[in-house]
């Protein structure tokens, strides 16, 4: 069977890597508040290292990092999806972006207070 035919195939594999990277590039490019939540990993992670967080903490961090990442980027594609269906205002697509963006903000509400319950501790040290 050619690689070409295989659903399966090495190449295929392989070329969504790249399809993958340019996913992030684009969200790094066009996303203000992408470059934002990366900025606030970045100094997320100064801090852990300066407070030698626990390994149980810097998984809950690295959760919490790549799962802002990853709902960021969703919410992207998702806005991009409806500006792809339509141009003109409409009820739905506007409820679909903000639905998107509201799941961001829940999520980055949670991870701040998370955020909260692991350096506040260490920092005051309590």
């Amino acid at each position: 069977m050619d690689l070409k035919e295989n659903k399966f195939g090495m190449r295929r594999f392989t070329k969504s890597f790249g399809y993958a990277w340019q996913g992030i590039k684009g969200v790094w490019k066009s996303e203000q508040n992408f470059r934002i939540h990366v900025c606030a990993a970045f100094v997320a992670v100064i801090l852990a290292i300066i407070l030698s967080i626990s390994v149980v903490e810097w998984m809950i961090l690295v959760l919490l990092i790549f799962g802002m990442l990853a709902l960021e980027t969703l919410n992207t594609a998702v806005e991009k999806a409806v500006d792809l269906i339509t141009e003109e205002y409409h009820p739905l697509a506007k409820a679909s972006k903000d639905l998107a963006s509201a799941a961001v903000f829940f999520f980055a509400i949670g991870s701040f207070i998370i955020g909260c319950l692991i350096f506040i501790p260490k920092i005051f040290r309590f």
